[in-house]
């Protein structure tokens, strides 16, 4: 798994327009490749008097899955520069789609590729981008009587708490940074005066 990833912040919008004809450029974080092909067509449904609605998504960290559509431009100038100004900027679990209205002028197959790249580029720009980062699941197990301050302790030093479990004892499910599990045991054999247990689980990816 990679250390890190960008993924879009947010879904968004951004629109220029190139010898007459617009471009208008969707992005939108997508966890799966359906998700992808849903964005994909609802964009389309939008915009059906469009002359094109070319695509292009990136899913999984190590850009797994790469998909890109020419939607009737000339084969080469619209989806795959779409998807090299994703993966050029390292872009992932991401869809983009954009939209042109044709405006009368055509741009050739050069110009075609420096428009749909670039709209792409803009358009990440615009919305901007936020880095995911390789994570450890782990669960510390703790007394009843320690767990409302322990939970306390963990947030307000910028723990991630994924959930709070109470049976017998109370498991606080959280992520950390695999470079920072050492500090942490140390932490929190001082913080619990050694009475809650560290267990590790499998790795995710998070919010840096």
């Amino acid at each position: 798994m990679p250390e890190q990833y960008l993924t879009v912040a947010r879904a968004g919008v951004h629109e220029t327009e190139i010898n007459r004809s617009r471009f208008l450029c969707a992005l939108a974080p997508c966890a799966t490749e359906r998700e992808a092909q849903e964005f994909v067509a609802r964009v389309r449904a939008e915009h059906p008097a469009a002359h094109h609605n070319c695509y292009a998504y990136v899913i999984g960290a190590d850009a797994s899955v790469q998909r890109a559509s020419d939607d009737g431009e000339p084969g080469g100038t619209a989806g795959a520069p779409m998807l090299q100004m994703l993966l050029r900027r390292e872009v992932r679990y991401t869809a983009a789609v954009v939209t042109r209205y044709f405006g009368g002028v055509k741009l050739g197959a050069g110009g075609l590729i420096r428009a749909y790249g670039g709209v792409v580029g803009e358009a990440l720009d615009a919305v901007g981008t936020r880095t995911r980062k390789r994570l450890r699941l782990a669960t510390v197990t703790v007394g009843h009587q320690r767990a409302g301050r322990l939970e306390n302790d963990l947030r307000t030093t910028g723990r991630t708490v994924l959930g709070v479990r109470y049976t017998e004892a109370v498991a606080i499910d959280l992520t950390l940074p695999d470079a920072d599990v050492a500090a942490f045991r140390g932490w929190l054999a001082d913080a619990t005066a050694g009475t809650a247990r560290l267990e590790l689980g499998g790795e995710a990816y998070g919010d840096a």
